[in-house]
This record gives C-alpha cells, sequence and structure tokens, in this order.
C-alpha cells in the first residue's frame, strides 16, 4: 500500500530525538526496529566506519499520529553530510509501483536538482532523492512487492 512519511536528518542525534518522539507519541519502533551503519553492507568506494559511526542510527521509524511515520537517520559530518537545521526535512513517498515512482520522480525533478537517481538499494528498494523547482526536499523510495 502506497504511503507517504516525513524523513528527519540529524548530524548525530537521531537516537535522542526518536526517544523524544516515542515518548511524546507513545508507540514503538516500526519494525525492523532501530538500524545502525554498522549493519549497513560495506561497500569497496567508502572507508571503513569507525565504531563509534557504526553505532549511528541508519533508519529508523515510528507511526505518530493519524498514521503518520516519521522516519529519520544520523547524518554526521565524518560520513560527507552537511545538516542545516530546517532543510534536514524530506518528504519520502513510497509509491505501490515502480512505473508510478519513476513518473513522480521525473516529474517532481523537473526544473530541480537530482541528488541521487532513481537506483536499486541494498534494503529491497528502488530509491532515489531530489529538490523540487521550490526547494522542497523528496525521497521516492519503492519497495520491491
Amino acid at each position: 500500500m502506497a504511503r507517504t512519511s516525513t524523513y528527519l536528518n540529524f548530524p548525530r542525534e537521531t537516537e535522542a530525538a526518536f526517544l523524544f518522539y516515542r515518548s511524546v507519541f507513545g508507540g514503538d519502533f516500526l519494525p525492523p526496529g532501530v538500524q545502525r551503519f554498522r549493519d549497513m553492507p560495506a561497500s569497496p568506494d567508502q572507508p571503513p566506519l569507525s565504531d563509534e559511526d557504526g553505532n549511528l542510527v541508519l533508519h529508523v521509524e515510528l507511526a505518530i499520529t493519524g498514521g503518520h511515520v516519521l522516519m529519520g537517520t544520523d547524518a554526521p559530518p565524518s560520513m560527507g553530510f552537511t545538516v542545516v537545521q530546517g532543510s534536514n526535512v524530506s518528504l519520502n513517498v513510497e509509491p505501490d509501483s515502480l512505473a508510478e515512482g519513476e513518473r513522480l520522480f521525473a516529474a517532481l525533478s523537473s526544473g530541480g536538482t537530482v541528488e541521487m537517481p532513481l537506483t536499486e538499494m541494498f534494503w529491497g528498494a528502488t530509491f532515489g532523492s531530489l529538490i523540487d523547482p521550490f526547494g522542497i526536499r523528496w525521497m521516492i523510495n519503492v519497495p520491491k512487492r
């Protein structure tokens, strides 16, 4: 089933932020729970992670009011990220088909900036990110069904 969620990026405090959000909204983290960078497959073009960075949050999800889902990740400077408060939020769209994901990606990125083209990812989805012509960040994540 298609869904839309909000994706939050933090420099090194995703776990603290999501523990706070869980205390506010209740519930528990959606399966598979808190995923860590150390659990990500190694990439030959990336240097090995430090133990500190390996323990950072790769991905976490928490359902809040109205079925909306908050998602989050750490984006530390040591991994080449620059988190700027106010631009650390993306709308994440998960369409029902790859064709719809490709359509949305092309339409939203027209006149904007592609940050990452649609690519098959290790988590079992086709993923891409972009900034639309109005400066809004979007992620298109099409799970294999």
